[in-house]
């Protein structure tokens, strides 16, 4: 890929004008003031870890629009509420006005460019260190690779072609002449990770002590695998989920309730998640994911003064309908907040009835929150619900006290056993057993000579609402029919949203690019 130098950098510079601010040496502590913009001392070597802490500070940052525009367009969610832009975006619509498309790619390229400007002062360090802490500059490093590799694989998802930042050198980024393909982007997201891996911990991110919740070797190969399993390479996803299993490391949270609530903070299942952190205090300052655009704009809260939502995303009823005929049980309830509009909307226009619905079918949830949402959804997401008596005291804001989970080990059990359909080889277990581990907790009969359309079903019910995976899933098989659903129409040329009027303005060679 080559580059082209101009003056035009006003988008990145917006974002990278302010330096990172490093933190203590754990993610849940309070921010030192540590400014890298001047006066490092490099020789003290200690500081280090700051460096990176500032890029896990930096990733985990999302504003709220940005993980719905990764999120939506799928068939198991519906953009809800009054924001146009991805209303229209979910409905394969694309207008190169909406802000959200805007702020999604310069903050993830914002927060790129601040991943490598921690690998460059962490080489600094490194330039001072003894053995000892040219090891630990050198894990530290391949950390700062994986959570770039988090960004860079999301925005390729989303938009296909994108640039792939090789320094902190804002010049590189001016007028290229060529930007690489999706598949570029994604095997060198995979090589990456082939770097950074052997220099990081041979622990699940819940056993570091150091970071808390931090990534670790199997983050990354779990990076690679999804990377391998967009350019349809099964054998390496096959490979790279194995490694995964084989460890021994990872078990399913027993309760998949709980998982998406305050129990699953960290479980053993996790694999990467963005950390919700008030350091302590039931007020002042907190680190968290904002979950207001999934809640629904009206309900009755367990707890009083609890906040509600923005009724921005929701389940949608074909969602809702495949899992009842399946008989799921523990995994719709765990999705769907219910509200009585939604339920009768359900009624209206499905078999069922109110005799035939089961009981939890309920606009309150078993932990006594109703939603009485009427105006902007029908349901909201119960993946990025927590019930208010989760809720630290003195915290009022939806869904304070939790965490956003990226990467689990039922997604990779389900991508080997995927990988193994598809025609991959490993030994470490048939794709029955991957299966029917992630059945088995969902109380669901098991399965035998699973084939590819029962895989697809499974993750359909087991990762809906998460990450826009179902969307990718789909486009990734070419099941563009499933796509094509209440009054929408999807056709391959709408795999990719289109760049933003700034962008193109900023970078021409974008405007050009057929997304």
């Amino acid at each position: 890929m080559k580059y082209i130098k101009v003056n035009k950098l006003t988008v990145l510079l917006a974002f990278l004008g302010t330096v990172l601010i490093g933190c203590s040496d754990e993610l849940d502590q309070p921010e030192l003031n540590n400014n890298f913009a001047g006066g490092t001392d490099f020789s003290q070597t200690d500081d280090m870890i700051l460096s990176l802490i500032g890029v896990y500070q930096s990733v985990a940052d999302r504003g709220w629009e940005q993980p719905l525009v990764v999120a939506t367009r799928g068939d198991d969610v519906n953009a809800a509420g009054d924001q146009q832009g991805l209303k229209n975006q979910d409905r394969y619509v694309y207008d190169n006005s909406f802000f959200g498309s805007r702020t999604l790619w310069e903050t993830y390229y914002g927060d790129i460019i601040g991943a490598h400007t921690g690998m460059e002062q962490i080489e600094r360090y490194m330039e001072f260190a003894d053995d000892e802490g040219i090891a630990l500059g050198n894990q530290y490093i391949a950390e700062a690779k994986v959570l770039r590799a988090v960004l860079l694989f999301q925005l390729s998802q989303v938009y296909g072609s994108v640039f792939i930042p090789t320094s902190s050198n804002l010049n590189d980024f001016a007028d290229v002449i060529s930007v690489p393909s999706k598949d570029e982007v994604m095997q060198h997201i995979s090589d990456q990770m082939d770097e950074a891996i052997p220099f990081l911990l041979d622990l699940r991110p819940n056993e570091r002590t150091d970071l808390p919740g931090g990534v670790t070797k199997y983050t990354a190969l779990m990076i690679k695998a999804e990377a391998n399993q967009e350019l349809e390479n099964y054998q390496a996803v096959a490979d790279a989920a194995g490694e995964i299993i084989a460890s021994g490391k990872f078990t399913l949270f027993p309760d998949y309730y709980e998982l998406f609530k305050t129990p699953g903070k960290l479980s053993d299942e996790n694999l990467f998640e963005f950390q919700y952190s008030d350091f302590g205090n039931g007020e002042g300052d907190r680190v968290s994911h904002l979950y207001a655009p999934y809640g629904p704009n009206s309900w009755n809260p367990e707890v009083d003064g609890s906040s509600n939502g923005w009724g921005f995303f929701e389940p949608s009823l074909k969602y809702v309908e495949f899992m009842l005929d399946r008989g799921e049980t523990e995994r719709l309830e765990t999705s769907v907040f219910f509200s009585q509009k939604g339920i009768d909307s359900l009624i209206a226009s499905t078999p069922y009835t109110i005799e035939t619905l089961p009981s939890f079918v309920s606009p309150i949830t078993r932990d006594g929150d109703e939603n009485t949402s009427t105006v902007r959804s029908i349901f909201s997401s119960g993946k990025h619900y927590l019930p208010t008596n989760q809720l630290i005291p003195g915290r009022t804001a939806y869904g304070s006290n939790k965490n956003n989970i990226v990467f689990r080990y039922s997604e990779t059990l389900l991508m080997y056993a995927e990988a193994l359909v598809q025609g991959a080889n490993n030994s470490v277990m048939t794709a029955d057993e991957a299966v029917n581990q992630v059945r088995a907790r969902a109380n669901m009969a098991p399965l035998s000579g699973v084939t590819l359309d029962q895989i697809v079903d499974e993750k359909y019910a087991e990762l809906s609402m998460e990450w826009g995976k179902r969307f990718f899933d789909m486009v990734r098989l070419g099941r563009y029919d499933e796509l094509s659903f209440d009054g929408r129409t999807f056709t391959e040329d709408k795999a990719f949203v289109t760049y933003h009027q700034d962008q193109i303005d900023e970078f021409p060679i974008l405007g050009e690019i057929a997304n």
